[in-house]
């Protein structure tokens, strides 16, 4: 049993850094709660046990202190109707006499939800003396915001120092998370694939490069594709290409070759005469695209070469789409290999989905509970899988 779940919150005030950095509408309407229903167990857990709940969270890059737009008081009529009516105060701000009062009054089976971490610019500086005064507000740690793992904040990382070890954990949420990412990175069944999309070479090197040592299989999607197809001396039209980057894709080529690592690029894609919507679109071989057009999209053989790769995978890791999905003319590619991945996971293999581009996608094409396990953290899962310690997870493990 974890350390959570085997710990009785009964007449504790739990402290639990929540990542609820969440998009809302110019009505301030919440317009994708997957980050807030993520934490709702470990939350339950706590008040069911008899404790009280004290959350803290940030909400956008907030630049000069408190402004409207990013107030988590915005937040409250939510978090009431999936905690079906629970008593839920809100705190004008996250430290000071105020919340302090507030959180000394908070009987059992109650919440107070904070104001916005990053109203004060020692949230991200990591500064001590602001840790501390948050550590005031609570009896227990609980570390339940994979998506902000990454950052050496002060509430994610700072904050633990002055909890003893017994009384700073993960919530629910980061066991899971880091569980999965475990399970993928350190006792994965082979085959083993991982899809990676997105526009940036750049941006991937890191993962690729972990990655070589552990899959059987890398499926290369999205803009990238053709920065390794240019390094291959195909012609790509005017394709979105890192030319800095040309050389980089050369070695990565190579390094898997050596360490017999099958790396797919796309056999076809779906190509358009400029980036739009309504643009002429054809397809052409992805290392054959004429001047003048460009690949936004992986073709119906690229489709059914994934599909018969992922069909055989054991284990999927899943972080980027494969075209500019945001547009319904270049979304099929995308949406094919969330079928593939479904599939393959109804068929026994164990998926991981992560990036906010990839769990988009399998929100908007209706495959998100069919997959093993879809991640809250975008940047945080990728820095893990680069093979980074993560500020907020060694504050816990140290």
């Amino acid at each position: 049993m974890s350390k959570f779940s085997s710990y009785n919150f009964k007449g504790q005030r739990a402290l639990i850094r929540v990542d609820f950095n969440v998009p809302l509408n110019d009505k301030f309407e919440i317009t994708d709660d997957t980050r807030i229903k993520a934490t709702i167990p470990t939350i339950r857990k706590i008040l069911n046990d008899g404790g009280s709940v004290i959350l803290m969270s940030h909400l956008g890059r907030p630049k000069d202190g408190p402004t409207e737009k990013y107030s988590l008081k915005h937040l409250v009529v939510h978090l009431r109707k999936l905690l079906q009516g629970a008593t839920i105060l809100f705190a004008k701000d996250c430290i000071g006499e105020e919340a302090e009062q507030m959180a000394k009054d908070l009987q059992p089976g109650e919440i107070l939800l904070l104001e916005n971490l990053r109203f004060h610019k020692e949230e991200e500086q990591g500064n001590k003396d602001f840790a501390q005064k948050l550590a005031k507000l609570g009896d227990v740690y609980v570390n339940d915001a994979f998506g902000t793992a990454h950052r050496a904040h002060a509430s994610t990382a700072i904050i633990a120092d002055f909890f003893p070890a017994d009384k700073k954990m993960f919530g629910l949420l980061m066991e899971n998370e880091v569980a999965s990412a475990e399970k993928v990175l350190h006792g994965s069944q082979k085959p083993f694939t991982a899809i990676i999309g997105g526009a940036k070479v750049s941006d991937k090197i890191l993962i690729i490069e972990n990655l070589l040592e552990k899959a059987t299989d890398i499926i290369i999607g999205g803009g990238m594709a053709y920065t390794f197809e240019k390094a291959q001396g195909g012609n790509i039209g005017n394709s979105l290409c890192e030319e800095d980057k040309i050389e980089t894709a050369k070695e990565l080529l190579a390094k898997a070759e050596a360490k017999g690592v099958c790396i797919h690029l796309p056999s076809d894609s779906l190509i358009a005469n400029k980036f739009s919507n309504d643009a002429e679109t054809s397809t052409a071989p992805s290392n054959n695209i004429p001047n003048g057009w460009m690949g936004l999209d992986i073709g119906e053989n690229a489709c059914e070469q994934f599909h018969n790769v992922i069909m055989h995978s054991k284990t999927i890791l899943w972080n980027g789409p494969m075209g500019v999905f945001e547009m319904e003319k270049f979304q099929h590619g995308t949406k094919s290999v969330a079928e593939a991945v479904a599939e393959s996971t109804q068929k026994g293999a164990f998926s991981l989905v992560g990036g906010g581009d990839s769990v988009s996608a399998i929100n908007q094409f209706g495959f998100a509970g069919k997959v093993s396990y879809i991640s809250t953290g975008g940047g945080a899962m990728l820095e893990y899988f680069e093979g980074k310690t993560l500020p907020g997870i060694a504050a816990i493990q140290s």
